[in-house]
């Protein structure tokens, strides 16, 4: 890979690490910091989905290409960009775990309205709830 992605990569994974950490008590008498909680879908794509596919949504190649989401007539059908986030496709990951369906919501809406796209149609938190994996519970002995 190129220096440019590696650090790319790098910084995208530390901020996940950050934000799937179990939070921590503060020690007494304050002072103690968290990383903030992206909440809207521009905050969600600046901090975790930029990393790899760039802050113009122009994507990288290198010793992995990674597709660009500007101009990209896939996100037509929100399914399908809804499928690939809480799935994950290739060499990209699942992020069912990581994110929050109203931010799985928000950063599909933020991509299919952005970068070169003009897919306007509102993707929905409940879209997106059903088609999160199931939790399978096992019975215990």
């Amino acid at each position: 890979m190129t220096t440019k992605i590696f650090r790319r990569l790098a910084l995208g994974f530390a901020v996940l690490a950050a934000l799937t950490a179990p939070a921590q008590a503060d020690e007494p008498g304050g002072g103690g910091t968290k990383a903030p909680v992206p909440v809207t879908g521009e905050q969600v794509y600046k901090i975790v989905c930029a990393a790899c596919h760039m802050q113009d949504a122009k994507g990288g190649s290198g010793a992995a290409t990674i597709p660009a989401l500007a101009g990209n007539p896939k996100l037509g059908v929100a399914a399908y960009p809804i499928t690939i986030v809480v799935r994950g496709k290739g060499a990209m990951p699942s992020f069912a775990d990581t994110l929050k369906p109203a931010q799985i919501a928000g950063v599909v809406a933020y991509v299919r309205t952005h970068f070169g796209n003009d897919f306007a149609k509102p993707v929905t938190e409940e879209e997106v709830a059903r088609m999160m994996p199931k939790t399978i519970s096992t019975p215990s002995h």
